[in-house]
């Protein structure tokens, strides 16, 4: 009999659909994180909320979007869409990012976000997730996860709107991703972790 945990897991590694909808999952999470903490637990659990999202989605633009745009009929569509929603969420968390977690602005502001990326992620699920499930072989599901997990070694660590194609992402990425890294050591090493 076949251990049905151990393939449950094979299958988040081996398929990108199955492991971006498990980061959606671990993205709400922290939300929840965020939310119910305070003080330094907070500051911590937005700081891995940030990374989080700006890991995943750059992963998704540099991967996952391309191969929907011509995947299935109305694939542009759905990812203009689902880039759309990454900007507007990606300005939003850079304002956040900026206000910290101290300032009174915070919570509401997060609370919107909150609800818009889990209507995105929902979004990304139905029409664009499935789609690709249904028109994509298992080998090519295979290798966009293994390309997602080594995307998101050299993704940014902080979100920056106006880089949501993938050319803009491969030119900028690593770039950003250095700054961002420089930038969070630093911060770390003065005492601001934020």
């Amino acid at each position: 009999m076949k251990d049905q945990t151990h393939d449950a897991a094979a299958d988040v590694q081996d398929d990108v659909v199955a492991l971006l909808t498990r980061q959606h999952g671990d993205i709400r999470t922290l939300f929840d994180e965020v939310e119910r903490t305070t003080g330094e637990e907070r500051q911590g659990a937005f700081r891995r909320l940030v990374r989080m999202l700006a890991v995943h989605e750059t992963a998704e633009e540099e991967i996952v979007h391309p191969v929907a745009r011509r995947s299935f009929d109305g694939g542009e569509q759905v990812v203009e869409d689902r880039l759309r929603e990454e900007k507007q969420a990606k300005e939003k968390l850079s304002r956040l990012d900026e206000m910290g977690p101290e300032d009174p602005q915070f919570l509401p502001m997060l609370l919107q976000l909150r609800t818009e990326v889990m209507e995105h992620a929902r979004s990304e699920e139905r029409y664009e997730f499935a789609q690709l499930r249904r028109r994509t072989d298992p080998g090519q599901l295979a290798a966009m996860a293994n390309a997602v997990k080594a995307a998101e070694a050299l993704a940014p660590t902080h979100p920056h709107p106006g880089v949501e194609t993938a050319a803009k992402n491969i030119a900028l990425g690593p770039m950003a991703a250095m700054i961002d890294r420089t930038r969070d050591t630093v911060r770390k090493a003065m005492g601001k972790d934020r």
